[in-house]
């Protein structure tokens, strides 16, 4: 089944994820504050599907308590290092690559929340230099 979508709805959504070219004027303050808010769901979701991997993985291959395991998990994700101390080569090998991944993550989150930000310094600018000319 097709949907059809009015172009007003379609330019509402893509205008959160699509950024606007450099000859199109500068998003509206609320579109921006709307597309900030849409990128900061999407840094949550993954955040918190971070979490759940971390704390399932450190509960599965340590046998840690639930709460145990979403500690250390935080942990990792936050880049402050594990609390508890591993005791099995599956813990050991799941931490070695859940602490790459969120570093990983680290990065991608941070380009998530600072994407929009930085998109719109650079468009201003650039439509400060054309005023220039």
């Amino acid at each position: 089944m097709h949907h059809r979508t009015s172009s007003r709805q379609v330019s509402k959504r893509t205008a959160l994820w699509h950024y606007e070219h450099r000859s199109q004027p500068l998003l509206s303050q609320r579109a921006f504050l709307a597309r900030l808010m849409a990128h900061g769901g999407a840094a949550l979701v993954l955040i918190v599907a971070a979490m759940i991997v971390g704390a399932v993985g450190y509960h599965g291959t340590e046998r840690m308590p639930w709460i145990d395991a979403v500690l250390n998990a935080a942990m990792i994700l936050s880049g402050m290092g594990p609390v508890g101390e591993l005791h099995t080569t599956s813990g050991k090998l799941f931490a070695t690559f859940y602490s790459l991944f969120s570093g990983v993550l680290f990065l991608v989150v941070a380009g998530t929340l600072l994407g929009p930000v930085v998109h719109r310094l650079l468009h201003r600018l650039h439509m400060d230099e054309e005023s220039k000319d």
